[in-house]
């Protein structure tokens, strides 16, 4: 085999993230975004220390399992790629993926049976959407990158991941841009408008926040400055089923390409409202929180059955977002200690705290490991929920040196969850037990709890 050529491959197992694995020549090869039993057309990409990787060009034969897509979108956007199994046949095909990747590894871990998301569709509470052009110097499109392409964005009217309130602001968004002659934002020259929408909607309240991320560059071809008065006045006519509770433009000058910069409220406020397990939060555009509201019930609730007794115990509550997790444990423990690392979540989990009346909370902005250091208490239990690239090792070996009996660790990455839970082996706590949450179907991504135990002396 030779970099550039091209074979016919079947897949006859798949490692997570998405990397199907197949035979040629008595060596494996990784192919990115395939599916157990396909047949594939591909491109040798890589070739070095025995490690081939290829490139899929074309699903020759589709897997045995697999089922015309429900979407119309299917095989240009480059979102949903288990859309063509049935529910029970992608759960399955996670609970493999993520198998694999750990007896690859050899950490072998007893799987429990996997947490189904209570809804299959339209259960997101977050969008995030990209101005864009679906070729070079197209019209402007608002939606979701292309599949395989990074410049390039499809519009996705149609997506059947989050409510009609999504499809009704990013039509009608694009309708306005459109009509009003604004400019989309070039990446390589830096210059133009228009750069992201992000759309949030809370399942308990139907609040709905819609943010608009753009330059403040002239707004059209005509050197016009944004005109934030009249698309307030627009977006406010949007027939919506829910309420428009907070619009906001994110005047966003930076190079890289993501939501970030001063934030100007145009309407409503700046937060929405969530409800989880009883709780109340108060979510803004840069806090976490969980895109599946009622799969985080569930999340959670598998999190806190782990720990058998919260009364009257100092409990940590690390990468703690909006204090989600903090204010579920709080109910019951002595005191709550949270960390995190965005400002803006931490002003949104202290708000929370008092909107809950919860009087035992603390809540701390900063880098964990270096947090933990000025922390004089000491836990009794921990809970961990890192961002996906999981703790490192200087913060895993922290959290371990308070030697607690057992850590309860939650993952939106089981390739770093993977990471970190062979440096906690190394002082001495190890996990039997994984349970899988299913709270993004028909993707591949999944959540993972774990219980790390001590092991004794």
């Amino acid at each position: 085999m030779k970099k550039g050529q091209e074979l016919n491959l079947i897949i006859n197992r798949v490692k997570y993230p998405n990397v199907g694995i197949g035979s040629f020549e008595d060596q494996d090869i990784r192919v990115k975004n395939v599916l157990k039993g396909q047949e594939v057309l591909c491109r040798i990409s890589k070739k070095r220390s025995g490690r081939v990787e290829a490139r899929a060009l074309e699903v020759i034969q589709r897997a045995p399992n697999e089922q015309p897509s429900f979407c119309e979108h299917f095989n240009v956007c480059g979102g949903c790629m288990l859309q063509t199994l049935s529910y029970e046949d992608q759960v399955k095909a996670k609970m493999e993926s993520v198998r694999n990747l750990f007896d690859e590894a050899c950490l072998p871990l007893t799987f429990n049976e996997m947490i189904h998301s209570p809804e299959h569709f339209e259960y997101r509470n977050k969008m995030e959407f990209s101005f864009g052009d679906a070729f070079k110097d197209g019209p402007l499109t608002l939606g979701m990158h292309k599949k395989g392409h990074h410049h390039d964005v499809v519009n996705v009217p149609f997506c059947h991941l989050a409510d009609a309130d999504f499809r009704t602001v990013q039509t009608g968004v694009l309708a306005y841009a459109t009509e009003n002659g604004l400019l989309k934002y070039n990446k390589r020259s830096n210059i133009g408008f228009l750069r992201h929408l992000v759309v949030r909607k809370s399942k308990a309240t139907g609040e709905v926040m819609v943010a608009l991320s753009a330059t403040t560059q002239a707004a059209d071809a005509d050197g016009n400055a944004f005109d934030q008065h009249a698309f307030a006045q627009y977006m406010l006519t949007l027939p919506l089923e829910g309420t428009l509770a907070s619009l906001l433009y994110v005047k966003n000058d930076g190079l890289g390409d993501v939501v970030s910069g001063e934030i100007v409220c145009l309407h409503g406020q700046t937060h929405i409202t969530e409800k989880i397990l009883g709780l109340s939060f108060k979510i803004t555009l840069y806090s976490f929180f969980q895109t599946n509201s009622h799969g985080a019930e569930r999340l959670y609730q598998t999190a806190m059955d782990l720990i058998p007794n919260l009364d009257d115990k100092i409990c940590f509550d690390l990468f703690s977002g909006t204090g989600t997790i903090g204010q579920i444990m709080a109910r019951a423990a002595r005191k709550v200690i949270g960390v995190e690392i965005v400002e803006d979540a931490v002003k949104a989990a202290r708000e929370n705290a008092k909107l809950n009346g919860l009087d035992n909370c603390t809540f701390l902005c900063g880098d964990v490991f270096k947090v933990l250091e000025t922390v004089t208490e000491k836990p009794e239990v921990i809970v961990v929920d890192p961002p996906r690239s999981g703790m490192g090792e200087k913060t895993t070996a922290h959290i371990a040196s308070y030697g607690i009996p057992e850590i309860v660790y939650i993952s939106c990455n089981p390739s770093t969850l993977l990471e970190d839970l062979v440096v906690f082996g190394k002082y001495g706590y190890t996990a039997s037990n994984v349970t899988l949450v299913d709270m993004f179907p028909w993707t591949g991504g999944v959540e993972s709890i774990v219980k790390l135990q001590k092991k004794s002396m």
